[in-house]
């Protein structure tokens, strides 16, 4: 707190302070938080260019007791006066600084500041079809033959939109990322995600979605890529789960999505 009494005291407060909000204003949270400290800069000034002129007059009026080192009084008295200058000069200076500072205020007490625009949220995958064995060998074969993006098209058939969508909200295959292991490869073509692996004879296909997505009640539905999380799901009789592996092959590794 100031003193108003001790000069020293509250001019090592003052440049503490100002040390202070050289760290503070390295990232505004608000920038409406700008107006009020440039009006309290502003007043600021006004008590320093007062400084300024009082520390003039100081040295004029006492370069009767000035010497220099060897005790001169001439060459003291010379130093005072040319210091007494010096801070008025700096004290014109900051008039300018001062009528800078209160246009710049002014300007920016016309903005209205708006919140910061929200980040999009985070998408999430949707487990459109997954493959392995006998029935992925098709698939690897397109890709081998024509490329990825032929493999997505083919898989992409498999995808009924929100039919696909809420069947697989229904079996826990919606994922926080896609769902890879260490040696599997990605392919992305607009909204989808193709995920493959050679070695062990599985592909899968997963669509974007963004995070919105209403996950309803049914327990678990959100997945993350952990395979450990996962869930199988015994297809009915009336609809096919696309997504659950076939029941042609045994999984290599017990894999599932």
């Amino acid at each position: 707190m100031p003193t108003f009494q001790d000069l020293t005291a509250d001019a090592a407060e003052a440049s503490e302070a100002l040390r202070g909000l050289a760290h503070a204003t390295r990232v505004f949270d608000d920038p409406a938080d700008t107006y009020a400290v440039l009006g309290d800069l502003l007043a600021g000034v006004r008590s320093l260019r007062q400084v300024l002129d009082q520390l003039a007059t100081v040295h004029v009026s006492n370069q009767v007791r000035a010497y220099d080192d060897a005790g001169n009084q001439g060459a003291g008295a010379s130093h005072a006066l040319a210091a007494a200058a010096d801070l008025r000069q700096a004290a014109v200076l900051l008039d300018g600084v001062h009528d800078q500072l209160d246009a710049a205020m002014g300007v920016s007490g016309r903005i209205a500041w708006r919140p910061a625009p929200s980040e999009p949220a985070p998408a999430r995958w949707v487990g459109i079809v997954f493959r392995q064995g006998q029935d992925a060998d098709e698939v690897l074969a397109i890709i081998d033959r024509n490329g990825t993006d032929a493999a997505i098209e083919h898989l992409a058939g498999f995808d009924m939109g929100e039919e696909t969508t809420q069947a697989a909200l229904a079996n826990g295959y919606i994922y926080d990322e896609p769902p890879t292991g260490p040696l599997d490869r990605t392919a992305t073509r607009g909204e989808y995600t193709l995920t493959y692996n050679h070695d062990h004879g599985h592909v899968s296909l997963l669509r974007t979605h963004p995070a919105t997505l209403d996950l309803g009640t049914p327990p678990a539905a959100t997945r993350t890529a952990s395979r450990s999380r996962v869930r199988r799901t015994v297809p009915s009789a009336e609809e096919e789960d696309y997504f659950a592996p076939s029941q042609a092959s045994l999984p290599s590794r017990g894999r599932a999505l």
